[in-house]
């Protein structure tokens, strides 16, 4: 690919441009990966890839259209045809429900005419020996391990007729470990998200399978019914990362959304949870960092392509236990009269005394009788008026008595909702980064801690493995 620097496209691209407004974002994307099976190492590669997206927006009688193309791996001469593109699906478009003034003002990036990052297999350099070490452990115990690590560096330029011009660098890293008896019987999973890999602890990931697969030695058949659970970081962020995405402020004010208020309104400042929760965003949250401006490369529920630059502050969007806050475009936000709240890439939560919250070891000595959920997968929304999510457990349900885990159980289909869950939890843990299973493609940046449910409702027993 010929070295042409992305906010050279952008620049191109905006003096094309013969639409009211216009606005450019040049995605540079590299990745590293690494993939192994029954401890060895099978595949790893680099790739890099580059994406052009042009939105355009003509003023009309009735009202703004916009129109919206992107290309892989555009060349400067290729800028000016996804320019008209772009322009001729706006004047075929009728008026954008969304329209607004397209943002202006603000400082331009320092960094925006500087090469776009990149990651290179190098990113593994202290991550790949101790995990052949891991191998060597694992051979000596009988136990196989598989998996996969990638590291993606985004560099973002963002451009527009308004005079924007910034840039975001984005690392996203994730590592998921899977480790199986010899008769491939037992299964144990265990994830990280990093930004760089630098703070993998691969011994620790390993010592935990090890743990599991040594609970599972003895097994336990229980049938399908309410179960006190013990959810662990990852399964909460699974839960919780759906809540999320499910809180856009229109579907809540228009009555079509577990947040929509009786009788008319949102649900904001209600309380969901009798405990001091917060769930939270913030684009600077450390170990977490995330895009400080919208970038929209469409219009949907919860994004607006208009909003492209607007800041993104911190975000409350459950304080103290009540509802704060819903996800809000400006449109939307003009709709239901609530604040402009737009997405943000990262989602914490914690309850309001970290240094006292419990471990999840901790929480598992003091349980009479329960079960340990390793991670959540497969799940899907049944019902949207109250967020009811159904799903299946999978790679290690542990029975516990008398604070201690004594056998591994079989697998369950549950159904759950998350903001019926908030208000039945009644411990919670510490907060610490983790990976979400289920959702850990689209979405690494969170930090959740372990929580307690007494009643959680496996509704069948399940036959995944």
């Amino acid at each position: 690919m010929p070295q042409i620097h992305p906010h050279e496209l952008v620049e191109r691209a905006l003096e094309f441009s013969t639409a009211d407004g216009c606005v450019v974002i040049a995605d540079e994307e590299s990745t590293a990966n690494l993939r192994w099976a029954g401890n060895g190492l099978t595949t790893n590669g680099v790739t890099r890839g580059r994406k052009l997206t042009v939105i355009s927006t003509v003023d009309g009688g009735q009202g703004t259209a916009s129109g919206v193309v992107a290309r892989e791996a555009v060349t400067l001469d290729e800028v000016e045809s996804l320019v008209r593109a772009a322009e001729a699906a706006a004047r075929e478009a009728g008026p954008a429900e969304d329209a607004q003034p397209l943002v202006s003002g603000g400082p331009v990036a320092k960094d925006f005419t500087e090469p776009p990052a990149e990651t290179s297999i190098d990113v593994f350099t202290r991550f790949a020996p101790a995990l052949g070490e891991a191998f060597g452990r694992a051979r000596a115990a009988g136990e196989l391990l598989y998996g996969f690590a990638r590291h993606e560096l985004t560099s973002s330029y963002l451009g527009t007729s308004t005079g924007i011009r910034l840039r975001h660098d984005q690392p996203t890293g994730s590592v998921e470990l899977n480790a199986k008896t010899a008769d491939l019987t037992g299964s144990a999973w265990a994830g990280a998200a990093t930004a760089d890999f630098t703070d993998v602890d691969v011994t620790a990931l390993h010592d935990s399978l090890t743990r599991r697969l040594a609970w599972g030695r003895r097994r336990v058949d229980l049938p399908a019914g309410r179960y006190e659970a013990l959810l662990p970081p990852s399964a909460v962020a699974d839960l919780l990362v759906y809540l999320t995405w499910s809180a856009g402020a229109r579907d809540a004010f228009e009555g079509r959304s577990v947040f929509s208020k009786a009788g008319g309104g949102t649900r904001v400042g209600e309380k969901l949870s009798p405990l001091p929760l917060t769930l939270r965003s913030d684009p600077a949250e450390p170990g977490l960092h995330a895009a400080p401006f919208v970038m929209a490369r469409s219009s949907g529920e919860n994004t607006s392509v208009f909003d492209n630059g607007l800041p993104i502050a911190p975000t409350d969007w459950i304080r103290d236990g009540a509802l704060a806050n819903l996800l809000s475009t400006r449109h939307s936000a003009g709709l239901s009269g609530l604040p402009v709240t737009p997405e943000v890439d990262n989602l914490v939560l914690e309850t309001a005394d970290q240094a006292a919250a419990p471990t999840l070891d901790e929480m598992i000595a003091r349980t009479e009788r329960g079960l340990l959920l390793t991670c959540l997968w497969y799940i899907r929304e049944v019902d949207p008026a109250t967020l009811l999510l159904t799903g299946l457990t999978r790679d290690g349900v542990y029975l516990v008595e008398n604070g201690e885990v004594v056998g591994a159980a079989n697998n369950f289909r549950f159904n759950e909702s998350p903001v019926d869950l908030l208000g039945r939890i009644t411990e919670v843990g510490r907060t610490e980064r983790c990976l979400p299973r289920e959702w850990g493609d689209w979405f690494t940046r969170a930090a959740m801690p372990p929580v307690r449910v007494p009643d959680f409702n496996m509704s069948s027993v399940s036959q995944a493995s």
